[in-house]
């Protein structure tokens, strides 16, 4: 059986911290995913709608195949300045790509979602300095979830979104984690019932605890608008992959999306997840040449358990975001 690892986060997986700057006068911010001593990544791109950066070095035939920190922020295409920021963090401490003669160059992916329009300006003020105080604030203990960084400003299916995220420790004692920044056309919950599409995954009564999660009446969905929505997210293993292994991660992980969040994907989403592997623990030697490779099996288990983390993750944003900016939060909404 899987259960929770100890922050129920993306933390969980060693070798990874994560941290927030929050303008919530801007309604907006910036999650950074610090992975100090260099993660193998891969990364999966389904919505139309995407703003990115250093998303083609993950591709498996390019260069690189370590990252030191991956950049989630809102604030839509200007919001990809806020990777400058965990550059420089970087940069100071030496980490990242080795140059020669001491120098390095930070490798740090980032991706953007919509959130313009959600504060007293059209533009939110969003710059390096994002990132770099989102790196500041980084840390392996619990990730702070609901309205904070990338997802401040998010709106969810009509209702308000946020950060959330997840964990679970496998049978054969790998690690998996997930985190999501939510700010979806689709939604998350199911307007028949009321309740969360995939509720059934809940691990050791971790949404029982939350703000009244009875079943809701969802308020009237809203048209979307080209560009005006994007889930981004991050799952992680302490595994060791390859990156051609780590994006069919990510893509796997995009399934679990797909079933928390209806529809995604869609012309009006930004959809991106990437896939941090730390390398703690070795991928199991193949059984025998007439066998399916062991080594294969346990990619599945990861891809599985990354899906469900990542859904999981997205309910809890949606659980812990409060109500803001004219959006009403899941704990505010009507009850049957």
């Amino acid at each position: 059986m899987q259960r929770p690892g100890k922050n129920n986060g993306l933390t969980d997986v060693p070798g990874l911290l994560v941290g927030h700057y929050t303008d919530a006068a801007a309604a907006s911010g910036t999650t950074v995913v610090l992975c100090p001593d260099g993660a193998v990544a891969g990364v999966d791109v389904r919505g139309a709608a995407p703003g990115t950066r250093e998303t083609d070095l993950l591709a498996p035939e390019n260069l690189v195949d370590r990252v030191q920190a991956i950049c989630l922020s809102g604030g839509s295409v200007y919001g990809l300045a806020a990777a400058d920021g965990a550059v420089q963090f970087l940069a100071s401490r030496a980490i990242g790509f080795p140059l020669g003669d001491g120098q390095v160059a930070p490798i740090v992916p980032a991706a953007v979602l919509y959130d313009l329009g959600r504060g007293p300006t059209f533009k939110p003020p969003v710059a390096s300095a994002w990132g770099e105080k989102a790196c500041q604030t980084a840390t392996d203990g619990p990730v702070a979830c609901g309205c904070v960084g990338a997802g401040t400003g998010a709106q969810a299916g009509g209702i308000k979104g946020g950060v959330g995220s997840a964990s679970a420790i496998l049978e054969c004692g790998m690690l998996v984690g997930a985190l999501a920044a939510v700010n979806s056309l689709g939604s998350t919950i199911d307007p028949v019932t009321g309740t969360f599409w995939e509720a059934r995954l809940e691990m050791e009564a971790e949404f029982a605890g939350r703000p009244d999660h009875r079943p809701v009446i969802l308020p009237p969905p809203s048209a979307g608008q080209p560009a005006g929505n994007t889930t981004l997210a991050v799952v992680a293993t302490d595994a060791t992959l390859t990156k051609a292994q780590a994006k069919r991660i990510a893509m796997m992980a995009q399934d679990g999306l797909a079933r928390a969040i209806r529809p995604a994907h869609t012309l009006f989403d930004g959809d991106v997840v990437f896939c941090l592997a730390t390398g703690r623990q070795a991928l199991p030697e193949s059984s025998g040449a007439f066998t399916i490779p062991a080594a294969e099996i346990r990619l599945n288990e990861i891809g599985h358990a990354a899906a469900d983390c990542l859904a999981r993750a997205i309910i809890h944003a949606i659980l812990a975001a409060q109500s803001a900016y004219g959006i009403t939060a899941h704990r505010d909404l009507a009850r049957r």
